[in-house]
């Protein structure tokens, strides 16, 4: 009898674990007690101790990971590289300080900001080592899809006037402080009754790379309430201004095959009402397309088709007005934007909130957080919900081959 209960228990722990076969192909780089993780499948290894890590990147092969290391705030960070062949950090170049920095599209180099400098790091045994001035005054920067050049904004001057334009410029990787190799590449007259901004971040390329959207800002005060979403065609001849919304980079996500721009538009720092998933073709030709219902707010998306879209949703709370900001409790839906058909697909417990979705093949993934913050994931809307990372600090970074 003792057996049978005791085998019954084995059967029941089998069935109702909440954990995900090794035959999952995700890999990814995650942070977990502030240190640098990375998994393949349901095999994790721990790749730093002693460090406070921020921003793992991938490389466009997935051999290195580039990240930041720094103190509790983040106020000084320094580029580091993980080798996931040699199996050890290194810094690319010591007391680089810095907290933008990005893998080239085609090549395993790094380009970053410091002190207002581009960089780019060398290559010295096939890892980037050592560094070599790109371009001086910029503000952000995002690689053309070629690996040779990029593109960088430049933030406005305050003029007696008021503030002058932002300047975008189109720079050679091996421009080497060689102003005569850079060019103008689209200046974004911004002191207008529809768009004032002083600065231009968070470069987005289209699947076809025929557009790149970015977040024009204006000064910090405001920009905590809105800020302006764009695209700015390849060829730099064609801007548009698309919409109102908050500074969060993962809120703006570009079709898988189309040009079509999803973004949580609305202005107000606080989450607490409206922001819409709202669907913009571009170029813009027509009205754009609110999909999130009357009394909810959406606050993350991902594409899970070309159809389909899956946001964080959560009830509206337009009581609160003062106190602590409230905790908006979401949960995922699916929407099909062509039938307007929307579904919840996770059910988290009343205390736990769904957010951080990534659509990676034909797997979803998201971020639980209630006592600790937890992956799940399931294979397509129709799946299985599994719990993948157990407490670890964010959403990973997942490396694909795409």
């Amino acid at each position: 009898m003792g057996f049978r209960i005791y085998f019954i228990l084995i059967v029941c722990c089998f069935i109702f674990s909440p954990s995900v076969s090794a035959e999952v192909p995700l890999k990814a780089a995650f942070i977990r007690d502030h240190q640098l993780w990375m998994v393949e499948g349901d095999k994790e290894h721990k790749l730093t101790t002693g460090r406070h890590v921020f921003s793992p990147k991938w490389s466009h092969d997935g051999r290195f990971i580039a990240y930041l290391d720094g103190d509790e705030n983040g106020e000084k960070t320094y580029l580091y590289v993980y080798d996931t062949k040699q199996k050890e950090s290194y810094q690319p170049y010591e007391t680089i300080e810095t907290g933008n920095f990005q893998w080239s599209p085609v090549s395993n180099q790094i380009a970053y900001i410091a002190g207002g400098v581009l960089n780019v790091t060398k290559t010295v045994n096939g890892r980037p080592k050592g560094f070599q001035n790109v371009s001086l005054g910029v503000s952000d920067f995002v690689w053309f899809p070629n690996g040779k050049e990029f593109i960088v904004s430049t933030q406005a001057s305050l003029l007696p006037t008021g503030w002058g334009p932002i300047h975008l410029f189109k720079v050679p990787v091996d421009a080497k402080l060689d102003v005569n190799k850079i060019t103008p590449f689209y200046t974004i007259q911004t002191n207008t009754s529809d768009l004032f901004a002083i600065d231009a971040n968070y470069f987005q390329w289209s699947a076809d790379y025929k557009w790149v959207s970015f977040l024009a800002i204006p000064t910090a005060s405001l920009a905590n309430d809105s800020n302006t979403l764009c695209v700015l065609s390849f060829k730099g001849n064609q801007f548009q201004a698309v919409g109102k919304m908050l500074w969060y980079q993962e809120w703006i996500k570009w079709a898988p095959n189309e040009n079509k721009l999803a973004y949580i538009s609305g202005e107000g720092r606080f989450l607490v009402e409206n922001k819409k998933m709202t669907i913009a073709d571009i170029p813009i030709s027509s009205q754009q397309k609110e999909y999130t219902p009357k009394g909810y707010v959406d606050l993350d998306l991902d594409w899970l088709s070309q159809d389909e879209v899956i946001v964080a949703r959560a009830k509206e709370n337009k009581e609160w007005n003062e106190g602590p900001v409230p905790t908006m409790f979401s949960s995922l839906y699916v929407i099909n934007i062509k039938s307007g058909e929307q579904k919840q697909i996770t059910f988290p417990k009343s205390n736990e909130v769904d957010s951080k979705p990534q659509v990676i093949g034909s797997y979803i993934t998201w971020y639980r957080e209630g006592k600790h913050g937890d992956v799940w994931m399931k294979k397509g809307i129709n799946g299985h919900a599994d719990l993948w990372l157990k407490d670890i600090d964010e959403a990973p970074v997942f490396f694909t081959n795409s």
